[in-house]
């Protein structure tokens, strides 16, 4: 008998799920997707373009706050939750939420939703949002153009917008950023990869189609790098996995779905941020990922910062935005530009709170631990116009930008910036170079 299925998602992690295991199978009816952390993607649809044979209206997504009463209306047999970042706690709440209305709760593993590439292919994950998984991302594939190699990334999805258009996505300049219709969010992914011009980068909704571009980019691909956002595990089957960890936030590797799983299956694991932890909660992270995966390769770093003119920060009233996710589910509460704030000696850092507007006001209603720092919103173009007024009300000498982008490319920003980025740097050995250059060799004596 036909089952009805929800897909719990976040606008990623659940269109995935749906296309591998779900898409064109006649034993199940996928009613409906609903939405959470990311705000104005529930009220679409999935389309029919996307979906398949099998659904020719496309499938309506809800607001996850609808779940209980869309199991009773859409008589459905099983809920699957497909979103990460997420507490033990919070996923077992909406598995109660779940069984108390009826239905099944399916939590899908690693064998269904990988995809195989041709090429070899490295894995990036991380235990949390914020642990620096984005810099080790670009580290690695430093490193592996040094050798000469022709790497090609592919970005865990954040399809905010028109889900047909955004089926395959490939980004080569900052232009390409603009012709997507990019969010800031998705800008603060790629744009770090664009203007180096050391790779392209891909993303989209449809991962297979994705893999099978990659595979084949005009420029040449050797590798493929997944570049996986929150703590999700990866989409493709990977040939080496490493893994970031956080020890700012000990016990997060081990508290955080799915963030244990990438923990668990991680060949390297990565402890960034040695320098600003302490030796006891190194100390906490180091015996839980040897608990966990003893097998695993340790390699300690710290994200080092930059930062273009720290005049403008000395004793002077700054506002500091930072990434948004990060601020937001990923529940940090500094980032780069508040690191470099406290270090050039800053003599305050101005609270926004008083002086958003809009959607900025909404995310400190509904994550009021971010404090006085501003995050750097912008899902949309009311929420980026909303993060431009902010910034323009607040009282401040200098706006200290600590998001991976060119934040004043977006909006108009009259106060004097300063820019402020941050790459991975290992500590002592074994370390990334070596690690990679052992990865590449086993496998051109496979290929030989």
């Amino acid at each position: 008998m036909k089952k009805n299925v929800i897909i719990i998602g976040a606008a990623g992690r659940d269109f995935h799920n749906f296309n591998t295991c779900f898409r064109g199978v006649e034993n199940y009816n996928v009613v409906a997707f609903t939405a959470a952390q990311i705000p104005d993607i529930d009220g679409r649809k999935y389309p029919k373009e996307l979906a398949g044979d099998l659904y020719p209206n496309g499938i309506p997504i809800y607001s996850e706050d609808e779940l209980p009463q869309l199991i009773k209306d859409l008589k459905v047999d099983i809920c699957v939750f497909s979103y990460s970042d997420v507490p033990y706690p919070r996923v077992m709440k909406i598995s109660a939420i779940v069984n108390a209305a009826g239905a099944d709760f399916w939590l899908l593993g690693t064998k269904d939703t990988m995809i195989k590439s041709t090429k070899p292919l490295i894995a990036v994950g991380a235990t949390r949002t914020g642990c620096g998984k984005s810099q080790t991302s670009r580290k690695i594939i430093e490193i592996l153009v040094e050798m000469g190699l022709k790497v090609v990334a592919i970005r865990h999805p954040m399809p905010y917008g028109d889900l047909v258009k955004q089926k395959v996505q490939r980004f080569a300049t900052v232009e390409d950023l603009k012709k997507h219709d990019c969010t800031i969010e998705e800008m603060e992914e790629y744009e770090p990869h664009v203007v180096t011009k050391r790779n392209v980068i891909y993303a989209g909704v449809d991962y297979e189609a994705i893999l099978r571009e990659a595979e084949n980019d005009p420029d040449g691909c050797d590798i493929i790098l997944w570049d996986g956002g929150n703590n999700d595990f990866p989409f493709y089957l990977p040939d080496l996995t490493i893994g970031v960890v956080d020890p700012l936030r000990p016990g997060a590797e081990v508290s955080y779905y799915p963030g244990e799983v990438v923990a668990r299956i991680s060949d390297v694991i990565c402890i960034n941020k040695i320098d600003s932890a302490s030796l006891e909660n190194i100390q906490i992270v180091r015996q839980n990922i040897a608990k966990i995966n003893p097998k695993a390769i340790v390699v300690d770093a710290v994200s080092y910062l930059t930062v273009d003119k720290p005049e403008l920060i000395t004793g002077k009233k700054v506002l500091v935005v930072e990434d948004g996710p990060t601020l937001t589910h990923g529940e940090m509460k500094i980032g780069a530009g508040t690191v470099a704030a406290m270090k050039y000696g800053a003599s305050e850092l101005i609270d926004p709170r008083p002086y958003t507007i809009g959607k900025l006001s909404k995310t400190f209603e509904t994550y009021p631990e971010i404090g006085i720092l501003l995050p750097a919103m912008g899902y949309g173009e009311q929420q980026i116009k909303d993060l431009e007024a902010t910034i323009a009300n607040t009282p401040c000498d200098a706006v200290v930008i600590g998001t991976p982008i060119d934040l004043s490319r977006i909006i108009k920003i009259k106060q004097p910036t300063v820019k402020v980025g941050y790459e991975l740097q290992e500590i002592g050995y074994p370390n990334l170079k070596d690690i990679l250059r052992d990865f590449v060799k086993k496998h051109e004596k496979t290929n030989n």
